[in-house]
């Protein structure tokens, strides 16, 4: 509900995604029908998001993939920028890294 401007909550954020997903499917003169069929979910699953913003993430990626914006999600995460030399020469050291290890606290 936005109660503090530039704050949101997980909670805000699902019901924002869940109205522009609505918003977007009537734009695009689709039943709820049509976009469930198109992203490979129920019905059921469709009109719970909808109403709730409740689904899994994969439903979300069908969803958006139906509606034509699966490339947004591409700059959600973009990688951190270095600041400095040192944390450039770091990040090209580190190129190939797959995980990261826990810190041990000492």
């Amino acid at each position: 509900m936005d109660l503090i401007p530039g704050f949101l909550t997980t909670e805000d954020i699902k019901e924002k995604i869940a109205r522009s997903v609505r918003a977007r499917r009537i734009g695009m003169r689709f039943t709820q029908e049509e976009l469930a069929a198109r992203a490979g979910i129920s019905l059921a699953t469709l009109k719970r998001f909808e109403k709730r913003g409740d689904a899994t993430f994969g439903v979300v990626l069908a969803l958006a993939e139906a509606l034509g914006v699966l490339d947004d999600f591409e700059s959600l995460f973009p990688p951190v920028e270095a600041r400095t030399l040192d944390e450039l020469d770091q990040q090209n050291a580190n190129k190939t890294r797959q995980r990261v290890r826990k810190r041990k606290n000492h």
